[in-house]
């Protein structure tokens, strides 16, 4: 994927360094656990929040998480620093540009709608927001409160190490995942599935509900890599090949293989491996994010 001409946005708060040690404790993405927070704390956090009726999954988008107003000992409240200048913040400057050049077009054309740009915080270990204090350990995710998604870079060194995702078009389908949350929100859609999971007070069905807006996320990134590609041919075969591996390395099922040896249908929150990667293909293929409806359609 060629990178470099794509413009740098200036919606990117670099706040690493500021206590967290960038580098540290070993990001793991979409609530699977790792660095200080193992898969069991998380499981523990998330029948919590089901308690408390709080659905972490909406709330942070891309990660399983429960704030209940407290903060983990190690996070940042610093003010953002300045613009990135190291590789992998540029990098990440400049996806999130491009997503805001598509995404101000899009969604006029498609949706009659007005983008309003996210911000994207870069952090290193921990951070607070305004869902709750983010850790490495929860992965990228996107806080509808605040309206900004939270990345610690190291996530892409996790994603080649434990689970052969890497690549540069990889790195680009997990943000411009988060930032289909953001057009979620903007669509109106996380604030109704958060109600609507309050209401059923099934937690399969509200399991269910998560997985259309994760999948849903995966769409709206192939929507924007195909109308990124129209215009600036920058990715190809090999780069496509890249997100499908990182779509099919972070399905549920899975994830749920590698950890406990069988895969349970019921507790998925995020999507199969076949139905991630089908869903990215959709968006990739159609460059439309009205083909990526995922709760217009019974079968996911």
């Amino acid at each position: 994927m060629r990178w470099d001409d794509l413009r740098t946005s200036e919606n990117v708060e670099d706040r690493r360094g500021d206590g967290g040690g960038f580098g540290g404790g070993g990001g793991s993405g979409f609530g699977l656990g790792g660095g200080r927070l193992g898969i069991g704390a998380i499981v523990v956090l998330s029948l919590a929040g089901w308690a408390l009726g709080i659905d972490p999954r909406i709330l942070i988008g891309g990660a399983e998480m429960v704030t209940g107003g407290r903060a983990p000992t190690q996070e940042s409240r610093s003010a953002p620093t300045s613009q990135p200048t190291d590789d992998s913040g540029r990098f990440v400057a400049k996806i999130l540009g491009e997503t805001e050049d598509v995404w101000s077009q899009l969604m006029p054309a498609q949706a009659n709608r007005e983008y309003r740009a996210p911000r994207l915080v870069l952090f290193s270990r921990a951070t607070q927001s305004a869902c709750g204090s983010a850790q490495s350990a929860m992965g990228p995710f996107y806080c509808p409160l605040d309206q900004k998604v939270y990345l610690d870079t190291s996530f892409f060194q996790d994603m080649q190490r434990r689970f052969g995702g890497g690549g540069d078009f990889a790195y680009a389908y997990v943000i411009a995942h988060e930032v289909g949350h953001h057009v979620e929100n903007l669509l109106g859609i996380l604030p109704k599935v958060q109600e609507a999971q309050r209401r059923s007070g099934d937690k399969a069905q509200a399991n269910n509900l998560s997985v259309r807006v994760e999948l849903m996320a995966d769409c709206l990134a192939g929507v924007w890599a195909a109308k990124m590609n129209e215009k600036r041919r920058n990715i190809d075969e090999n780069d496509v090949r890249q997100a499908v591996n990182a779509a099919t390395a972070i399905g549920d099922d899975r994830l749920q293989k590698q950890g406990q040896g069988y895969a349970v249908p019921d507790s998925f929150t995020h999507g199969s491996s076949e139905q991630r990667v089908r869903w990215l293909m959709t968006g990739l293929k159609s460059g439309d994010l009205r083909t990526c409806n995922t709760f217009q359609t019974q079968r996911l």
